[in-house]
This record gives structure tokens, C-alpha cells and sequence, in this order.
């Protein structure tokens, strides 16, 4: 089930966005009058509608709807969607990675197709096994499937992936268990998804996008079972 969010201070507009979003998705979206007031909870959502201007002054809303943005992208990858009747925000949107901006008075049609499209993203991005890491000040959320390797790299862990390296602060140990089926430890300073093996001898493995790793002696029966295991199964 998705879980959506509407934050907009005008409350016959929480209204309407929700009997759409409601009638479009089949959830019943938790409304939120102000920034402070959404950030207070510690649920997650998926889809975040989120209006710019939200009211502020001496005895309204402090945080106006993109400064909330920004506290929302230090620790979650939600997707965004801004509603304002103001067009100058469009590019500051795209500063906290919105995936789409609605202007006011919104078309209920172009509401219910960035809904589904929305909708559709979110579930997508549930279905796929995921790491969600802080890279760069960032968050980032990497396809389990799309990593080749992680390497240990002093007190951070370097994921390889098919998109690029990520390089963000971990434990081995514990991005190992995160994993779990489908990687194997071959060295301490090495993690490698099993998928991504083109051959091995008894000191290395080479991964099928050129890159050789480390296989350590105490590893090599182990590697050569679990490798066997995945590949009959």
C-alpha cells in the first residue's frame, strides 16, 4: 500500500487533492496544514504533495513549502510533487529533484495523470530490492541488482555499480547482512554480487564489467559453493 502525504495550508485545497489523489489511488492521503506539522511525524511516505507557499509570519507557518522540501531530501528520497499558484519556484523545484510541479487553479485531469504516473513510479521503486545510502549530502537509493561490488575504503564502503561508484560511510559487516543472499564476502575488504561473476581462480574473481577482486584462501571453498548454489537454482 502507498502511503501519501498532502501538506497545503488552504484547507479546502487538502480537500479536494485528497477526494482526486483518494478516488486515483485508492488511499486515503494524511493531510497536514503546515511544514513543522509534517516534518513532526516520522512516517514515511511515498508521495509527498506539497504546496510552495506555504503562509508565513510572526504568527503563521515558519517554513515556507520548499525550505520543507530541503529538510525532507536530507533523509528521504519521497517523491515530491510541488502545487502553487505561482510559476517563478519552477527552478527551485528541481533544486530538491521534484517529480513534477503543479500550478494553480490545478486541471483535474493533469492532477490524475501526474497522480498515476506518481503512483506508478512509487510501486515501482517498492518492488525493486534497494540499498537507500548518503552520499555527497545526498540521498541516494542504488537497485541492489545494478551493484557489481562494494569495497571496503577506510571508514566508507564504495558500492560499483552499473551507473557509477557511490562512496558513502558503512560498515562491511553490516552492508553484508543488509545483502545477504546473492553477494558473497570473498575478502574482507570485498563484497560481490554473484550474478555480476565471469570466472574465478583460487586468488581472485573477475567481475563481468572487467574489474579483478580479491579472493582470500579462507574464502575460496565457500565462495566456490555459494557460486555453484547460484547457479543451479
Amino acid at each position: 500500500m502507498l502511503r501519501i502525504a498532502i501538506c497545503d495550508d488552504d484547507e479546502r485545497m487538502r480537500g479536494y487533492l485528497q477526494t482526486v489523489i483518494s478516488r486515483q489511488t485508492g488511499v486515503q492521503a494524511d493531510l497536514y496544514a503546515s511544514g513543522e506539522e509534517l516534518l513532526s511525524r516520522e512516517t514515511e511516505y511515498d508521495i509527498l504533495f506539497l504546496d510552495i507557499c506555504l503562509k508565513q509570519g510572526e504568527e503563521a507557518h515558519s517554513l515556507n513549502g520548499m525550505e520543507t522540501a530541503r529538510r525532507i531530501r536530507a533523509h528521504s528520497d519521497m517523491l515530491i510533487i510541488f502545487i502553487t499558484a505561482m510559476p517563478d519556484y519552477v527552478y527551485e523545484a528541481y533544486d530538491v529533484e521534484a517529480f513534477h510541479y503543479l500550478l494553480k487553479p490545478i486541471d483535474e485531469k493533469k492532477l490524475e495523470e501526474v497522480t498515476a504516473r506518481a503512483a506508478a513510479k512509487a510501486k515501482e521503486k517498492k518492488n525493486v530490492p534497494s540499498l537507500l545510502i548518503k552520499t555527497n549530502g545526498k540521498f541516494v537509493r542504488i537497485p541492489v541488482d545494478e551493484i557489481y561490488y562494494a569495497e571496503n575504503d577506510g571508514r566508507k564502503v564504495t558500492l560499483h555499480t552499473g551507473n557509477g561508484d557511490y562512496s558513502y560511510y558503512e560498515k562491511m559487516e553490516v552492508l553484508e547482512q543488509k545483502l545477504a543472499e546473492g553477494f558473497f564476502r570473498s575478502h574482507r575488504g570485498y563484497l560481490v554480487n554473484l550474478q555480476e561473476v565471469a570466472g574465478y581462480d583460487r586468488m581472485s574473481i573477475t567481475l563481468k564489467c572487467g574489474d579483478t577482486v580479491f579472493l582470500s584462501k579462507q574464502k575460496y571453498s565457500g565462495f566456490v559453493a555459494a557460486y555453484m548454489d547460484y547457479l543451479t537454482t
